[in-house]
Order: structure tokens, then sequence, then C-alpha cells
């Protein structure tokens, strides 16, 4: 029986010697708590140190405000602004793919765009490198945008090693589902075509079996269609929640906000006082029934998939099941750092944490 007083560090120290086999996701969450981590980490065999890569345990993370930030949690080495695949998480948040437009003879908009599904190897936390399948190159994939009425068409190229496709949320044509019309690997191709409704925030993916495995190996994005009359001027982001299951074991060891764990805690988004922020949320995580957000010093209004303008909620957390997405609107009252994480704690332990920087 233990001491009713007998200290964490000690606690966590018999854990550690008495788990022969330590997987990586539990060496990850005894590594949040910091500067207890750290000591722990010394204390590993080697062959499980050779397992654990770059993923090093920093103490207490402090910012040039002075306030900590970081000790409660695992820790990466310092993510690098872009990682070794080329994808730019800080440059994802912001962009947003109209597509080429032009208009038909009927004076609708016709906007193109095309999507090449192909086997990547992609970093999610400094060198932890993923076997992942993406559409065009990067997890999540690109952000397509467009407004309610237009005509969407989305020419598919299959550069994979596998058959996919792509299934998009929102109103369509059987043929234009993704669910049967299966694009066979090495260049294979086909035309998703139809008008873009309701307005709303949507998302796609691949639906192709085994369902789980093309959606953990990462085949999914977000699909945005504005409503004819514009929603208020905004400082716009996009955030897709998600997992990544490195060891294969049906269970995820990372988790991020826009692929790349920890990211916006090593680079905080900058923001103002006051400033109109609006967030297209959406969560694609394979093998947990939920994820969530939760935003720290301010409550948000948040309307369900974005497809009514009056009916929201004003709260600071909510909770998405895969597939699941809504638009978070808000503006700082206070100056300062402020974190943004999922609210099911492990999963802000093992990455997916963020931080906004927000500036008088």
């Amino acid at each position: 029986m233990k001491h009713p007083k007998q200290k964490a560090s000690q606690i966590l120290n018999n854990s550690v010697i008495e788990k022969k086999n330590l997987s990586r996701r539990a060496f990850l969450k005894v590594g949040s708590l910091g500067a207890i981590g750290f000591a722990l980490a010394n204390l590993l065999p080697g062959s499980l140190q050779s397992k654990v890569n770059a993923e090093e345990v920093q103490g207490s993370k402090t910012s040039s405000s002075g306030h900590g930030h970081g000790g409660h949690m695992m820790s990466t080495k310092k993510n690098p602004t872009v990682m070794k695949h080329g994808h730019d998480p800080m440059k994802f948040l912001t962009h947003f793919d109209y597509g080429k437009e032009s208009k038909l003879p009927n004076g609708q908009t016709l906007r193109e765009y095309t999507i090449v599904a192909e086997d990547k190897e992609i970093e999610v936390a400094p060198g932890v490198f993923f076997p992942a399948w993406t559409y065009n190159g990067a997890v999540p994939g690109p952000t397509i945008r467009c407004t309610e009425g237009d005509r969407v068409k989305i020419r598919f190229i299959n550069n994979g090693s596998h058959a996919h496709t792509i299934h998009f949320h929102g109103i369509h044509p059987a043929n234009m589902d993704g669910s049967f019309e299966i694009v066979p690997p090495g260049g294979g191709t086909f035309t998703y075509e139809f008008d873009a409704l309701p307005f709303g925030l949507h998302v796609y993916h691949c639906h192709t079996i085994p369902f789980t495995k093309h959606i953990a190996k990462g085949l999914y994005g977000t699909f945005i269609i504005d409503p004819k009359t514009p929603r208020p001027p905004a400082k716009e982001m996009v955030m897709v929640m998600n997992g990544y299951d490195t060891n294969f074991d049906g269970g995820n060891e990372f988790y991020t906000v826009n692929g790349v764990a920890f990211y916006y805690n090593d680079y905080p988004i900058k923001v103002k006082v006051g400033e109109k922020l609006r967030i297209y949320l959406s969560n694609m995580t394979e093998f947990d029934l939920i994820n969530s957000f939760h935003l720290h010093g301010d409550m948000f209004r948040y309307y369900p998939t974005g497809t009514n303008l009056e009916q929201f909620e004003l709260t600071d957390t909510i909770m998405q099941a895969q597939g699941q997405r809504g638009i978070i609107e808000f503006s700082f009252t206070h100056p300062g750092p402020f974190m943004f994480h999922a609210h099911v704690n492990e999963f802000t332990e093992l990455g997916w944490l963020g931080l906004f920087e927000v500036e008088k």
C-alpha cells in the first residue's frame, strides 16, 4: 500500500519500472508531465528509448510574456515552420482553394479543381514519420471553397497504390457520391460534378473499404460552401482535428489540428483584441468516438454544420464525432497568450494543443 503522501514522481517511477512493455503511447503520456517525465525517460531501457525517436520531453515552456504554458504537457522538439514533406500548417490555416473560375452559358459559376491521391511519407512531429495516403500530398487535403449554387467540377486522379474515391458531404446525385465509383490505383481518374448545396461547412473523404484504414491513413479534407450573401468579414481559419496510429495497433499515438502535433503551440496564431475570428472546425479522427475543442479566456458562438446563420450556442467547449463540423466565431476581450486544445486531456498531451497570441 502506497503512503498517502507519496510523491507523484515516486508513483510514476514505480509505474515505469513495473511496466516491462511500456508502449510509445504510454511513454508520451508519462512524458507529458514535463520535468518528471524527463527524469523518467532516463530510466527507460535502451531498446525503448530507440523507439521514442525524436520525441523528447521538455519542462515548463514559457512564452515571451513570461506566462508558463507547457509544464503539464508532453512536447516534441520544436517543429520546423515547414515539415519535411512540404506541409506548412500556418499557411494551411488560412488557405482556401476556390478553384479555376469561369462562367457557364447559363450564367452559372463553374469552379474546377484537381485532387490527386498519392502515397506519401509525412512528418507528423519532428523526426516522426507516417506512411500516409494523401490528397494533394498532405494531411489534411486542400480546403475546397465555393458559393452556394456554383457548379463544382473536381477531377480526381488516383496515383496511389490502392483504390480510392472522394465522398463529399452535402447534396449531390447518386452517381457523384463517391461510394460506388471506385477509382483504380496507378493513374485512374474520375470527375465529380454537381451543384454546391447547401451552404455550410462540409467535409470530404475517401469512401473505399476498409473505411477505417482509408481515414486513418489521411484521406480527408474540408469543403466550405459559402451562403450567397457572405458572412460578415472576419479573420478566417480552417482547423481539422485528426489522429495518427504510428505503430498500427488500432489506437492513435498522436493527435493534431491540421496535421502536425503541437505546431500551433510552437508557432502561436497571432490575432488582435476585438478582431472578429471565424474557425471552420471539423473532426476526422479515427479510432476515437469523439474529439473536442476548448478555448481559454473567452467564449464563442458555435454554429453546428454552419447551415443556419441565426442559431448558435454560446460556449467555450464543443464536442464532435467523426464527420461532424461547425463554425466558431468570437473575439478576444483581453490580450495575452490563450490556449486552445482538445478537452479530452490525453489528446492535448499527445499533440492537440495550440496558442493564440492576442495583441492589443
